[in-house]
Formats: C-alpha cells, structure tokens, sequence
C-alpha cells in the first residue's frame, strides 16, 4: 500500500500533467491557426507525450493499491503574441514540471517510499531531456529573430522533430 501523502503528491503531478496536455493542445491549435503547421505537429505529439505521462502516474497508483482522483484543472491559455512566446511558454511550463516532480520525489524520500522514489527516476531523466529540446527550440528561434524565412525553416524542422517523437515509444 502507498504512503497517503506520496499518494496526493501524485495525483497533483496526474493534475499538472493533464494540464500540460491541455496546455499544448491549445499551443498546437494557435500555432496551426497561425500557419506554423510544423510547430503545430510538434506540440500535438507533446499533448500526446504528457497524456502518456499522465496515465504512467494513474497505472503506478493503482499498481500500488493507492487511487489516481482527477481533479478540475484551469483552462489554458488560448492568445499568444508569436511562435517565440509559445515556446517561452513551452520551456517555463518543462521548468515548471521540474520542479514539482522534484518535490514529489522529495516527499517520497520524507515517508522513505524508496519504490515510489525509483519509480520517479524515469521521470526526472525525461525532465533533462524535455528541458534541453525546449532550450534548443528556443535558442533557434531566438537566432532568427524577425526573420520570416528563418521562421519557415524552424517551422520544418519542428515538424521533423514530430515525426521522430510520434514514432518514439512511450515507455
């Protein structure tokens, strides 16, 4: 049986996750209202990727004889000022994320859940990779500035990075 307080600090990181989901749902719909088709794929997949995410944290709670409650969750937001605040956006929410998996695995060290504690590696590992893309997304687009054929270029090669992220397993 787990521990009730790792059990709540989970199902607020099930509640983050949907969040995130919806959160890049709405991203990926702004940005393909706004012709940036491969940006939007991109953040599809990522809408994907965090309800995978999600469900992992819903699986582990039950495999543990605890209960994953969804929760209401705030409506995103659906206005973005450019390609460059999505992906601002994008990479604050990752450190976001972080963070509060960080605090969740420190309460499992708290109540010496040391099986919730390695369960919780997967996640923090995937958080170094997630924050790295988004950097390096950032950092392209940052590079190009105003520039809208540097734009098109970005756009394609998030859709590329789509493509091998909707391959990609789930573990």
């Amino acid at each position: 049986m787990i521990n009730k307080d790792v059990e709540n600090a989970i199902n607020e990181q099930i509640k983050k996750e949907e969040y995130s989901s919806r959160l890049y749902l709405q991203m990926a719909t702004w940005c393909e209202v706004n012709g940036f088709s491969g940006a939007a794929k991109f953040l599809y997949a990522q809408t994907e990727e965090e309800r995978m995410h999600m469900l992992k944290f819903v699986h582990y709670l039950s495999d543990r004889g605890g209960q994953s409650i969804m929760q209401q969750i705030d409506k995103p937001p659906f206005e973005f000022k450019s390609l460059t605040d999505v992906f601002e956006q994008v990479f604050a929410h990752e450190q976001f994320i972080t963070a509060s998996i960080n605090e969740v695995y420190e309460v499992t060290l708290n109540k010496r859940d040391y099986t919730s504690g390695s369960f919780l590696q997967w996640f923090i590992t995937e958080q170094i990779e997630e924050e790295s893309t988004m950097s390096t997304i950032l950092d392209k687009i940052h590079l190009v500035g105003n520039d809208k054929a540097g734009y098109f270029h970005i756009d394609k090669e998030l859709e590329s990075m789509a493509a091998v992220r909707t391959d990609a397993p789930i573990e």
